[in-house]
């Protein structure tokens, strides 16, 4: 019997217990020490980001963004459908209500070319989602932001080392939040980071992340208190965190090279079955492919918990993503009403394959083979 096959497994590259052993040593493991310090100028000077902030996780960039704006009770923010639960979350948290945009044909994004009839007197913000790392069109959604006085956070949860049009997404909006999950690319068990591509919320990000307090500009010297001057909370990772994520940054070019080359062979091999109306992920023009994840969408909701099961029989794990929020428990009687028939497609047939580094030539190919062998039988 083969061994299993997992859906993902977390990457250790090799200096991160060294790092790790190194804050410990140099005694300070609370946060903003010497290894955050190098994550947030590698995103500033490498990325171009105005400034950039580890947070705990991107579900705390997102909500941090939600306060920098000032989100308020009856503000609307029209966030997509197909998508996990912390991007609205955050913005239900400060009394939001939540439009949700539906997706496109071509992918799980949203679909930008219907976000002006979303647009109300009282929209403040657009949340565009870059599913599986690949862009969302930004340019109409740019426009409909600009024309609108709306604020753009990017959900780029996924989208570490991926572009738009030649620029990298995060740089796009004026906030954008990360993941450094252990699913994603580069990792640190939990983690996160908020991008600020606009100054104006600098000096207030750094007081919300700590709690409301003038913390950080006090131990520069730039405060002559240590004072609580505004709503925040505790986002701020502890110093092991960022250890361990400096020593993965580090090896992003060969991260990034080893799945995109996992992503390629999914995608050469599986590529025949779009002849018999099975999806594969499509990349605009205008987008990049970071190797974030590979999926399949099934012709229907039978189809893909039948693959699940086939696959699993075989010792593969793979698995379906989000539940579309504007059908979710907690929301559904929130919800307008409308139909959004491509989130709900996209909930019922979209499967995730198993993508990781460390798997092998010889693993994808039973992967391959046990994919294949589905719909060749049926």
């Amino acid at each position: 019997m083969d061994a299993p096959i997992p859906f993902n497994k977390p990457y250790f590259s090799g200096n991160e217990t060294c790092y790790i052993e190194q804050a410990v040593r140099s005694g300070k493991i609370s946060g903003d020490g010497q290894f955050t310090q190098r994550a947030h100028a590698y995103f500033e000077q490498a990325w171009g980001f105005a400034k950039a902030l580890l947070t705990t996780s991107c579900t705390d960039a997102l909500e941090m963004a939600a306060l920098l704006l000032d989100i308020q009770p009856g503000d609307e923010v029209i966030v997509p459908a197909f998508t996990f639960v912390s991007t609205a979350n955050a913005f239900v948290l400060r009394g939001a209500k939540i439009v949700f945009a539906d997706s496109t044909a071509l992918n799980p994004n949203l679909d930008a070319g219907a976000l002006e009839a979303l647009v109300t007197p009282r929209t403040r913000a657009i949340v565009p989602v870059h599913y599986a790392g690949i862009a969302c069109d930004m340019g109409a959604v740019l426009a409909v932001a600009q024309r609108h006085g709306l604020a753009v956070v990017e959900d780029a949860a996924h989208a570490i080392d991926s572009f738009y049009d030649g620029q990298r997404l995060g740089t796009l909006g004026a906030l954008a939040a990360f993941s450094f999950h252990e699913t994603k690319n580069i990792i640190a068990g939990e983690g996160g980071l908020l991008a600020l591509n606009d100054l104006q919320f600098a000096r207030r990000a750094e007081i919300i992340r700590e709690k409301g307090t003038t913390r950080s500009a006090f131990f520069r010297g730039e405060a002559t208190e240590y004072n609580w001057v505004d709503v925040g909370s505790s986002f701020l990772p502890s110093e092991l965190t960022a250890a361990y994520l400096w020593a993965q940054i580090e090896n992003l070019a060969d991260i990034q090279r080893q799945r995109t080359a996992l992503w390629d062979q999914y995608y050469a091999a599986l590529a025949p079955l779009e002849a018999l109306g099975v999806g594969l992920p499509a990349l605009p023009a205008y987008a990049t492919n970071n190797g974030h994840l590979f999926y399949l969408v099934c012709r229907d909701r039978a189809e893909r918990d039948a693959l699940i099961a086939h696959l699993g029989q075989r010792g593969i794990l793979a698995v379906f993503h989000y539940r579309a929020l504007h059908r979710s428990p907690y929301y559904a009687a929130r919800h307008d009403g409308r139909a959004l028939a491509w989130a709900e497609h996209y909930t019922e047939c979209l499967v995730r394959l198993p993508l990781f580094y460390e798997l092998s030539a010889t693993d994808q190919e039973r992967v391959v083979a046990g994919v294949l062998n589905f719909y060749h039988r049926r």
